[in-house]
């Protein structure tokens, strides 16, 4: 996380690219990819098309704000880890809160939307989805050193790729079922999978 207070026109830029990210999230999840304009995204964003294309290049792109709001969340649920707590315990933790919380959400009901219609009919908006996923790493890493300052920078980039991929691989699999309940266990079970050969204790 950023020490810099956002101007207000920095929070409201926010916010609009969030409100057009939430609605392009709905209209993909209501009619797909191919079913789906940037005027139509723009018509129930309340914005011009003018503006839609002033933040997005692509009606794809416009889901990306929706998308890094989460895995922010993610990252601030780590941040806020009690001082002491063993790192992989602090990852596998912060994936369980972090899910949890999401499921009460709208935004994550149609995150399935957006998974399905990335893997179906558009490639644009999987890109977009894989192109957030390595951001998030990317920023994952120095959470992690912080936690864990012995930790030596393999290792930290390990964890980070393993902590992302685990809530990639468990949002896709539960993309693709009927289950209600968001993919908690599932995500954790992950993680332990891709993190069980790392030299790191889990405190257990």
């Amino acid at each position: 996380m950023s020490g810099k207070t956002p101007t207000l026109t920095e929070r409201r830029k926010a916010a609009t690219q969030l409100d057009i990210a939430r609605a392009a999230a709905r209209l993909f999840t209501e009619h797909g990819a191919q079913g789906t304009t940037a005027e139509a995204i723009a018509a129930a964003a309340g914005v011009a098309p003018r503006t839609f294309y002033r933040y997005f290049r692509t009606k794809e792109d416009a889901v990306a704000p929706l998308l890094v709001v989460g895995a922010d969340s993610w990252r601030d649920h780590l941040a806020s880890t009690p001082e002491g707590t063993p790192l992989l315990k602090a990852v596998e933790d912060a994936i369980h809160k972090t899910i949890s919380a999401a499921d009460a959400t709208p935004e994550f009901s149609w995150t399935r939307g957006l998974l399905r219609a990335a893997r179906g009919d558009d490639s644009a908006l999987a890109a977009v989805w894989h192109r957030v996923n390595g951001e998030s790493e990317t920023r994952l890493r120095p959470v992690l050193a912080r936690l864990a300052p012995e930790t030596d920078e393999v290792t930290v980039h390990l964890v980070a790729a393993a902590a992302t991929d685990a809530i990639r691989i468990s949002l896709e699999l539960w993309a693709g079922t009927e289950e209600r309940s968001a993919p908690v266990e599932l995500a954790v079970r992950c993680f332990r999978g891709l993190s069980s050969g790392l030299d790191v204790s889990r405190g257990q």
